[in-house]
């Protein structure tokens, strides 16, 4: 078998990604990002954005062949790449370096004989790489071309704040600042919030060139793919990617595959898809979560509930919230409701209690537990935003596999959901989530709702 063919560095983008790739071949999508590069690196523009969902391979096309063919074909040049962490920084740089040291060992591009380090490195050509996590310190350094890969590291950094305030300092007043007057920005990302860095370059003045390749679909196609159509069907198929929209939610889904994440305030909750059933169905299992507060009202103040939540596994698998005790009161009288409440539904009905941090936590739940002896007790944290911990059961009221039985507390349980996460209250979408959570990490066991009681 004969050696592999090495890419020449005065071969065009596409061309040289083929040869570099082989044997594998860019999909469509690729062959268009790609094509975007190349304007981008012939001066036809001089800021670019490619926003495409997870798996859809960017990274190895934007953040490793591209700079690799770069810095081959563009001698003297400089190239910084960014991503949200050091260690994915170091992995992009190994690759790069791997791929200019393959392709231009036969000539005078070729890797310095000195520069053996993943994050910074340099042809005998005087092109340089240096590699950094977002944040990090860029002091000393110059570029012609700078490469953004995915800036942010998952939902609760796009939840803060102050963390995408962060990161749109160090964009703006670190980052930026080390252009060169005609240097280039190549911006890949998932998106994850309608302000991340996407988000706030889209409202600004700037002129951007945006790729923007949903997972599906949608009308007027940069791929020219009809509705509904797979971004990469020979890795991932339409009905593959209903699959996991369904097992993702709602939020999720919009943000990361469709690239078109949803206002803060838009509802989670697709509260019309809720099922409303006259009589309790037969579970499999049926547990009892609370979410505590220990305030009373009174007038002139609005205090948080105490919610304990009931709900069960169908036999087909579906949830259904069986029952909700919901009061503002003191601890001894939220202590008092929740014994009450787990002798009425019986001990095969475990209990889920939040524990808060510090010392004061513990021993709240030390002294429920004492008072619920003879029950299962299940107490944990708190962690991450509630917006992510809602997100499991946002996802089963949009598949449609979820119901409440009809009682009295629907209204309230309705409205909380319809207007999360923009909502005064989240009592009962807290208890909610650490519910289903208490569900999917328990064995199920088979149960009639009717022997159990409520």
């Amino acid at each position: 078998m004969p050696p592999p063919e090495h890419a020449s560095p005065a071969t065009p983008l596409l061309g040289w990604a083929r040869q570099a790739m082989a044997p594998l071949q860019p999909a469509e999508h690729h062959t268009e990002m790609l094509r975007r590069l190349s304007a981008l690196a012939a001066g036809e523009t001089d800021r670019l954005m490619l926003l495409l969902p997870p798996g859809s391979a960017k990274s190895t096309y934007a953040s490793v062949v591209f700079p690799a063919w770069y810095l081959l074909s563009h001698p003297q040049t400089q190239v910084i790449a960014a991503c949200h962490t050091e260690s994915l920084a170091a992995h992009f740089g190994r690759r790069v370096r791997a791929m200019v040291a393959e392709h231009g060992a036969a000539s005078a591009d070729g890797l310095a004989r000195d520069d053996r380090a993943a994050v910074r490195f340099a042809t005998n050509s005087g092109a340089s790489y240096f590699a950094t996590g977002v944040r990090g310190p860029l002091m000393g350094r110059r570029a012609d071309l700078i490469v953004i890969d995915d800036p942010v590291k998952g939902f609760a950094e796009a939840e803060s704040g102050l963390l995408r305030d962060a990161l749109w300092d160090w964009f703006r007043a670190d980052l930026t600042t080390r252009l060169t007057p005609r240097g280039k920005i190549v911006l890949v990302m998932t998106r994850w919030h309608e302000d991340d860095l996407a988000g706030r370059l889209l409202a600004g003045s700037e002129d951007w060139d945006v790729l923007r390749l949903p997972a599906l679909a949608e009308a007027a196609d940069p791929l020219g793919r009809e509705e509904g159509a797979a971004l990469w069907p020979q890795w991932e198929s339409a009905d593959a990617l209903a699959r996991r929209r369904q097992a993702v939610g709602p939020r999720a889904w919009a943000s990361l595959y469709q690239q078109a994440p949803r206002g803060d305030a838009e509802a989670l909750f697709q509260t019309g898809r809720i099922l409303v059933l006259d009589a309790e169905p037969a579970c499999r299992r049926v547990v009892r979560a609370w979410d505590l507060a220990a305030t009373a009202a009174a007038e002139g103040r609005d205090p948080d509930w105490t919610v304990g939540l009931k709900l069960g596994r169908t036999e087909a698998g579906g949830c259904v919230v069986l029952d909700i005790r919901r009061l503002r009161a003191g601890p001894h009288e939220v202590a008092e409701a929740i014994v009450q409440t787990a002798q009425l539904d019986g001990r095969e009905v475990p209990v889920g209690l939040p524990q808060d941090p510090g010392q004061a936590g513990k021993q709240q739940v030390a002294w429920l537990t004492g008072l619920l002896a003879g029950f299962r007790v299940q107490a944990s944290p708190e962690t991450g935003a509630k917006i992510i911990r809602a997100q499991p059961a946002a996802a089963q009221v949009e598949a449609g596999n979820f119901s409440i039985v009809r009682a009295a507390w629907n209204h309230a349980l309705l409205d909380e959901l319809r207007d999360f996460p923009g909502g005064r209250k989240d009592d009962q979408v807290d208890a909610l989530a650490r519910a289903l959570a208490m569900l999917a990490e328990a064995p199920a066991r088979r149960l009639q709702l009717g022997f159990l009681g409520r």
